[in-house]
């Protein structure tokens, strides 16, 4: 039998100073930014070479530098103290003035693309020092049924991997809470001018070059099922893994693509892409914020909750731009 490690016996102040001294390659400044003298700095880096068995730092002119050990370490102690400053902060009143709290956003590209620019702007006006992550998540591919294609993220946040997740979900166990963030539908994209602009009908978006935004690479969506009920199809040229990287390649060719609204209206100008209502139907469908609802008393998740419901995501309207007329327009099938 393996033995057990004894963590009551371990100080986890070493981790602290193992990252600040990582940080800082440089005993004395360590020292200063946790108000320690040289000397112990120098004790607890022996304390811990001890106790991983490797020297971690090797002394330079200039200070120390990490050995191959620590570089590997460095990832995983700072994920450990990560997520104990999260548990020692849930355990004080939230403030989102002075909290230095780290929020894990889950959310596919096209969402996540949506709701940062109005995030990160109302961060840093009321919450200056909260830091985010966004984790791409994406939705098991062949899976019709929406409650088994977006299965894995749910388990990501019973897992606490990321904080909350913004999907297209509606159908959900009752242990989540969930809260509708906006409403989206799907426009054909193309670059400003192209002949499709002039003359947005079935017939002609059939016989256009088509990009499917795809991680997998499949080309078979929901627009090829509308088109098949209408017994028609078409070419789908290339697939792109992700939206931005669609938004590019449309700028440069003469490709369209099914794009969500509203990231077309955020995104689009940039790359001069215009969005023209679809010529046929195609689905509209609730982006949700999804949490556990026993993670909802965590304080700083609900405030975190909350904010987000304040985002802007594009206007409400879809603008169909005219011949020679610029429009400022926000997946893809």
């Amino acid at each position: 039998m393996l033995n057990q490690i004894d963590l009551s016996r371990i100080d986890l102040n070493l981790l602290v100073l193992f990252e600040v001294v990582f940080q800082e390659r440089h005993v004395g400044r360590s020292a200063e930014r946790l108000h320690l003298s040289p000397s112990a700095i120098s004790h607890g880096l022996g304390r811990l070479r001890t106790l991983l068995g490797d020297p971690l730092f090797l002394k330079t002119p200039k200070g120390v530098v990490p050995t191959e050990r620590a570089l590997q370490l460095a990832a995983s102690v700072a994920e450990i103290l990560a997520r104990i400053r999260g548990v020692v902060s849930t355990a004080t009143p939230f403030d989102p003035r002075h909290s230095k709290r780290r929020f894990v956003i889950g959310a596919p590209d096209g969402v996540s693309s949506v709701i940062l620019p109005s995030l990160l702007e109302k961060l840093r006006e009321v919450a200056p020092s909260v830091d985010l992550g966004i984790r791409q998540l994406l939705p098991a591919q062949g899976l019709i049924a929406l409650h088994l294609a977006w299965k894995e993220a749910l388990q990501d946040l019973e897992d606490r991997t990321i904080d909350l997740a913004i999907i297209p979900l509606d159908d959900l166990p009752a242990r989540f809470h969930k809260q509708k963030l906006y409403e989206e539908e799907f426009v054909i994209a193309a670059r400003k001018g192209h002949s499709f602009q002039r003359n947005p009908t079935l017939k002609g978006y059939c016989e256009m070059e088509h990009l499917v935004v795809s991680h997998t690479g499949d080309v078979l969506g929901f627009v090829d099922v509308e088109l098949a009920r209408k017994g028609l199809a078409r070419r789908v040229a290339l697939t792109v893994p992700n939206f931005n990287f669609a938004l590019s390649v449309l700028a440069e060719t003469e490709m369209v693509s099914a794009l969500p609204r509203r990231f077309v209206e955020i995104h689009g100008a940039r790359f001069d892409i215009i969005a023209v209502k679809a010529a046929l139907p195609l689905p509209r469908f609730s982006i949700n914020i999804v949490v556990p609802k026993v993670a909802m008393m965590d304080a700083g998740l609900a405030w975190l909750v909350q904010l987000l419901g304040q985002v802007r995501t594009g206007s409400s309207e879809l603008a169909v731009p005219r011949s020679g007329k610029r429009n400022r327009s926000m997946h893809s099938q």
